[in-house]
């Protein structure tokens, strides 16, 4: 088995090496973990690829460095860091790819609900219709649902025990948030005539 083969075991502190080309070799064992992953990879993960007491901030930061003028980034998301291509390039993307972003075919009313439940939750269903006056069709819960942007939450202490809706990680990733804390604040939803979500 691979573990029993010491060869195969990553040498994190790389005593042979100067301290500058330590510290390049440790960046692009960041590149490659982050390169090779298709979700935010956390900081814990990415310190396990790197000498004791190296600084994964600093060697994020300075990966970022080397990236610029490329057409792709790190981002910090949903607690972790993700490479990303630059959002100037999307269109390109599209175009060559054909294929539609999973937000695009999304009404205003399906993001306007989306943000509800995200500023609410766990929200049930009853809660959005308290929210908006009208019944949220089991339908738009599917759309948000099936494209991974909410999930079940715990069931709710009301009569009958609903399940509650909640935001996913494929939430942060759409939005680019890092945690729901970086949602906008109440002044900023009030500014673009939302601030019924946020009370």
């Amino acid at each position: 088995m691979a573990k029993d083969r010491p060869d195969l075991e990553l040498d994190r502190e790389l005593p042979g090496l100067p301290p500058e080309l330590r510290w390049r070799e440790w960046m692009r064992r960041i590149e490659a973990v982050l390169f090779a992953s298709a979700s935010p990879v956390p900081r814990d993960d990415l310190a396990r690829v790197v000498g004791q007491g190296a600084s994964v901030d600093l060697l994020v930061e300075d990966l970022a460095a080397d990236l610029e003028g490329r057409a792709f980034e790190i981002a910090q998301v949903a607690g972790g860091w993700i490479f990303r291509t630059r959002a100037i390039y999307a269109p390109a993307i599209r175009a060559a790819a054909d294929v539609e972003d999973q937000l695009l075919d999304l009404t205003e009313f399906d993001v306007v609900i989306l943000a509800a439940i995200a500023y609410q939750q766990p929200i049930t269903r009853d809660g959005l219709r308290d929210i908006f006056g009208k019944e949220i069709s089991r339908d738009l819960i599917g759309r948000l649902h099936a494209r991974g942007l909410i999930g079940t939450g715990p069931r709710s202490p009301r009569r009958g025990a609903p399940y509650t809706l909640v935001t996913t990680e494929q939430f942060l990733l759409a939005f680019g948030l890092d945690s729901l804390r970086d949602l906008p604040d109440r002044e900023q939803l009030e500014d673009a005539g939302l601030s019924h979500m946020s009370k």
